[in-house]
């Protein structure tokens, strides 16, 4: 398992304003990272989204790694729900919930168990 230092601000920008853009429905998808950095997220062909799921198609996913998921909640509830805590022990051990409305003080990560865990919003580096 690989250990993640943080996530950086752009992907975590990115992941506010899909959720934002998909209310009243929920959106999902998967994180990737590199250098220990969650930099990017990875929407799947056929992913379902729904006022109170999102289906991720895994079987749709390409051969690539991931360290976890995401995805919001439009109720604005950010605690994991059964459906959520299976879905975390497939796919990695850092998933991020987004909450309504959908800002920098609306969302958490959490481990494959279900446990909040600190994730690091690590800025981004300036092109040289």
């Amino acid at each position: 398992m690989r250990k993640i230092k943080g996530i950086s601000r752009d992907t975590l920008r990115f992941i506010l304003e899909v959720s934002r853009s998909s209310y009243p429905n929920e959106f999902a998808g998967l994180l990737q990272a590199e250098d220990g950095i969650i930099i990017d997220v990875l929407i799947l062909p056929g992913t379902e989204s729904g006022k109170s799921s999102a289906l991720l198609r895994l079987y749709m996913m390409p051969n690539i790694s991931t360290v976890g998921s995401v995805h919001s909640h439009p109720g604005g509830s950010i605690k994991p729900s059964s459906a959520d805590l299976q879905m975390f022990g497939r796919t990695g051990n850092y998933h991020i919930i987004a909450g309504y409305p959908y800002d920098l003080q609306s969302w958490a990560c959490f481990n494959a168990k279900g446990e909040e865990q600190e994730l690091q919003i690590i800025d981004d580096r300036a092109d040289e």
